[in-house]
């Protein structure tokens, strides 16, 4: 008989700053897709936050950013394993395990840590470390998939590498993740053309009001050609940002409407605008709602933590028994 239990599912989110619709169509939405499927286990990564930042202020109103926004978008922490990483103590102690059977040369063949020091950030033992730290947030709470987009597939095969040796070691006790990579999300387009990113200032933000949606979509950069001209609808931004709300036939009649002519790029950016509206106001007013209430997403964060950390603290059991520590 086919076993039915559902997967468990570990996700990390990076509290950087405010989220644009890239992200949500990029990972958030699929997210909030894996609530209905799977076990979710969804983190504020603030400890990671320590690798590159080091104001306490920013670092907890980043924490508290990051939780609102995605309660906003449709989190339920009732169906959820939600929580700020530094509420589990467990996963550092993990981590510290791991650490003494991590290969150095595996840490020297981490790219991530190349990267971000070539770009100016200060390299520390917590930087050159970080996937370690990733590993421990995956293997003490046993997840089956983690979803990783291509420049974390490393990270992911380092944690794969690390469970494998300690089960070697010391018996079969993490479970070894798989990855899941989403091939499907094309490069998001920013209002500029580039891929929709804050580096390049050309994103269109999920929380804002209707005025500041308008302002953003109305600015996105089209070629010179008048209204009655025939258009490519895959050479347009306006085009292509469309196509992430729209339905099926909606995208058709769209492209038809480009190739025959008589539509102006500023009616489609109204017809974009009205989409972001109609997907993302609701989300916006329930973040007001958190932004005027802290206490409450602290609380559900707390709350969330006394959920997942016996979990935690099973798999540390276990593994202080296997490495003799605990006596």
């Amino acid at each position: 008989m086919e076993s039915t239990k559902r997967k468990r599912v570990l996700t990390g989110i990076q509290p950087s700053g405010k989220l644009h619709i890239g992200n949500y169509f990029g990972t958030i939405k699929r997210m909030i897709e894996y609530q209905e499927c799977s076990d979710l286990f969804l983190f504020v990564a603030n400890l990671h936050c320590l690798t590159s930042l080091s104001d306490p202020k920013a670092i907890r109103e980043l924490t508290l950013n990051a939780a609102m926004d995605m309660l906003s978008l449709g989190i339920d922490p009732e169906r959820t394993y939600f929580w700020a990483q530094s509420d589990v103590p467990e996963v550092t102690e993990l981590m510290w395990i791991l650490s003494t059977l991590t290969p150095f040369g595996l840490m020297e063949r981490a790219h991530s840590y190349k990267d971000k020091t070539a770009k100016g950030i200060q390299a520390s033992l917590g930087l050159f470390s970080y996937p370690v730290l990733m590993a421990a947030d995956i293997l003490i709470y046993q997840a089956d998939v983690v979803p990783v987009g291509k420049d974390q597939k490393q990270h992911l095969e380092i944690t794969r590498d690390i469970a494998l040796k300690f089960n070697h070691q010391y018996g079969d006790v993490l479970t070894i993740p798989e990855p899941d990579i989403s091939e499907g999300v094309a490069v998001i387009p920013g209002t500029d053309g580039q891929k929709m990113s804050k580096s390049y200032n050309n994103t269109i933000p999920i929380f804002a009001d209707e005025k500041g949606w308008k302002k953003t979509v109305m600015s996105i950069v089209t070629d010179s050609k008048s209204v009655e001209d025939a258009k490519d609808p895959d050479a347009c931004n306006v085009c292509q940002l469309y196509k992430l709300f729209a339905t099926p036939e909606e995208q058709k009649a769209l492209a038809k409407r480009y190739r025959q002519g008589g539509l102006g790029y500023g009616d489609a950016k109204k017809m974009l605008l009205e989409k972001v509206i109609a997907t993302f106001e609701p989300y916006a007013k329930k973040r007001a709602h958190y932004q005027a209430h802290p206490e409450e997403v602290k609380t559900i964060l707390k709350k969330g933590a006394e959920k997942v950390r016996p979990i935690a603290q099973k798999t540390l059991e276990k593994v202080r028994k296997l490495v003799g520590i605990e006596y």
